[in-house]
C-alpha cells in the first residue's frame, strides 16, 4: 500500500489571494473591500460571531457564491477545479458504502473506477482508521467515524486547496481532539482555510488565525502560535493565546 498522505496525493500548494471582497445579502452588507491572504502549505483558522460572514467568505472563495472581488492564486493558475471542500455535515450518501462514498468524486465526474483507484481509496479509509469498514453504510457508523469517512472522501479529491466550514462541531471533545490531530497530519501540505467557532481547535490547528467581526465585517490583524501542529492544548503559551482570541471575538481588542 502507498502512503497516502506522501507526495503522490499532494499537487503543490498555492497561496490564495481575496482581495477587495464584497458579498451583501437581502440589502445588508456583510463585508466590503475585505482582504485575506491563506499562505500556500499552512493552515488558516477563521473565526467570528454567528452570522458575520464567515461561511459566506468560503463560499465566495470557492467560487459557490457571487460576490465582488477577486479570489487569485500566487502561482498564476485558477483557482476553480483545485479545491476540496469539507462541510459540518458528511454528506455520506445513505445507500451506498463508505468506499463508494469516498469516490463519489470520480463517479460523477464519470471517471473510470479501476484498481487503483480503489486500492488508493482503501489506503485512505486505513489512513483514517477505518480499514474493514469499506463495505458498510453510513449508518453503521458512529458520528466520529463518519466524518473521518468524509475526511477520506476529501483527501481522495486531491486537491491542494481544502476548505473547511466547522468540519467537526458536531463532535464529542475527544473523538474533535482525534479529528483535529487527524487533519493537521493528513492535511500539512495543503492550503486550508478552516471555519471555526472554537479558539482552542484555531490555536492548535492554526498557522495564522484570524477574526471576522464587526458590521460590516473586518478581519483582525492575524495570531500566529508558536511551534508545529497539532499543538497540545495544555501549552502555557497556547492558552495565553486563548484569552487574547477570546477578547478579541468579544470586541474586547483588534
Amino acid at each position: 500500500m502507498t502512503d497516502p498522505s506522501g507526495p503522490r496525493a499532494v499537487p503543490s500548494a498555492p497561496a490564495i489571494h481575496v482581495r477587495d471582497a464584497a458579498i451583501a445579502f437581502g440589502g445588508q452588507t456583510l463585508f466590503t473591500g475585505l482582504d485575506l491572504t491563506a499562505p500556500a502549505g499552512a493552515t488558516t483558522c477563521l473565526l467570528g460571531p454567528s452570522g458575520v460572514g464567515k461561511s459566506s467568505l468560503l463560499r465566495r472563495i470557492a467560487g459557490l457564491l457571487p460576490g465582488d472581488g477577486t479570489v487569485t492564486a500566487d502561482d498564476d493558475l485558477p483557482v476553480a477545479g483545485r479545491i476540496a471542500w469539507m462541510g459540518q455535515q458528511d454528506l455520506l450518501l445513505p445507500w451506498a458504502s463508505i468506499l463508494d462514498n469516498v469516490m463519489l468524486g470520480t463517479k460523477l465526474r464519470g471517471g473510470r473506477i479501476d484498481a487503483a483507484i480503489r486500492d488508493r481509496a482503501m489506503d485512505l479509509l486505513a489512513a483514517v482508521g477505518l480499514d474493514g469498514w469499506e463495505k458498510q453504510r453510513p449508518d453503521a457508523l458512529s458520528g466520529g467515524m463518519r466524518q473521518r469517512a468524509a475526511l477520506a472522501r476529501t483527501l481522495f479529491e486531491d486537491r491542494p486547496i481544502v476548505l473547511m466550514d466547522e468540519p467537526f462541531s458536531a463532535l464529542d471533545a475527544i473523538t474533535r481532539l482525534d479529528m483535529q490531530d487527524l487533519a493537521a497530519r493528513l492535511l500539512s501540505s495543503r492550503t486550508l482555510l478552516m471555519v471555526t467557532h472554537d479558539p482552542m481547535e484555531a490555536l492548535r490547528l492554526g498557522h495564522q488565525v484570524l477574526v471576522l467581526s464587526g458590521t460590516p465585517a473586518r478581519l483582525s490583524d492575524p495570531i500566529t502560535p508558536p511551534g508545529p501542529t497539532p499543538r497540545a492544548p495544555d501549552l502555557p503559551d497556547l492558552l495565553a493565546l486563548q484569552g487574547q482570541l477570546l477578547s478579541r471575538l468579544r470586541g474586547g481588542g483588534a
